[in-house]
């Protein structure tokens, strides 16, 4: 290995090692809780911390964009260098740190605490068969003994898109409806960095404003279908947020929070699908997907 070729590696592991995916993945969870704790301002008229988690999400939004920003000057100087296309080279990788379960992003091993029962009764389950038209499960009827209730919103997500892949509404239901509150809100967080990604592979490059139209397109109406309750605007603000078009919340009331994150876990079934893969490349720990080449006549746009 030459002297430049050590540089090139050096600096590439030095990029691998920023903590990205780990700052996106608490970006996406004030996100979350800004918007579930905006729902509720409107419905108390208390704010109830709103300003204060602004403040820390855009934190939050700075220190993720310094990071990538780095990244970016990192790659940029080894493309000058010659060694852009080095073996080794990694895409970003913010979609396997969402999907791990939290113990392995803290870097701790303790025993994920289970998730106590529901104390403002089952709405959680109520939204559910809006969205989906699907309803929930009679009182006194349990659950499948699967571990469904185990809290994990990543191996939620990965149900959720078997069975949108299935194309069984009836299945994406009973997923839904299986856990609690706190588990299907996790989507809300989980979600972003994978559809980021799945989009990008779709599109053949990072999604840019111009390919909202395709992206609605490849998507809507897959998810009305598996979503008839769902409104038009839930699915138009995740496209906008997946290509990075600034998201407008002025004059907007507040949406219910279990919209977006029952809707982006869909989009991610649908996605996948696009692609012609299975939940199961959703695993943290898969092997990297082969992306598509672009479309005749993308590059040059």
């Amino acid at each position: 290995m030459s002297l430049l070729q050590e540089l090139g590696a050096q600096l590439r592991a030095a990029s691998d090692e920023l903590p990205v995916g780990q700052v996106s993945v608490a970006l996406e969870k004030l996100r979350s809780a800004t918007e579930i704790l905006a729902w509720l301002r409107e419905e108390s008229q208390d704010p109830m911390g709103v300003p204060q988690l602004g403040n820390a999400t855009e934190h939050a939004e700075r220190a993720a964009a310094a990071l990538r920003i780095a990244q970016d000057a990192i790659a940029t100087y080894l493309a000058a260098a010659g060694l852009a296309g080095e073996t080794g080279a990694q895409p970003r990788q913010e979609w396997r740190e969402a999907l791990r379960p939290e113990p392995e992003q803290h870097g701790g091993g303790e025993q994920q605490r289970q998730p106590t029962g529901e104390a403002l009764g089952p709405w959680w389950q109520q939204r559910v068969a809006e969205l989906t038209g699907e309803p929930a499960p009679a009182e006194g009827e349990t659950a499948e003994p699967t571990g469904k209730e185990s809290g994990d919103s990543a191996e939620l997500l990965r149900r959720v898109a078997a069975g949108v892949r299935a194309g069984d509404r009836s299945r994406l239901g009973r997923e839904l409806h299986a856990v609690n509150a706190s588990t299907g809100l996790g989507l809300a967080a989980v979600t972003p960095p994978v559809l980021h990604r799945l989009a990008g592979d779709l599109l053949g490059h990072e999604p840019r404003p111009e390919d909202v139209a395709r992206l609605r397109t490849a998507a809507q109406g897959r998810v009305r279908a598996l979503l008839p309750g769902t409104s038009p605007a839930v699915l138009e603000t995740l496209i906008d947020r997946i290509c990075r078009v600034p998201v407008r919340q002025e004059g907007r009331a507040p949406g219910h929070p279990a919209d977006n994150a029952v809707t982006a876990s869909v989009l991610t079934g649908v996605l996948l699908a696009r692609l012609g893969r299975d939940a199961g490349s959703l695993d943290p720990d898969a092997p990297e997907p082969v992306r598509r080449d672009a479309e005749p006549g993308e590059k040059h746009r």
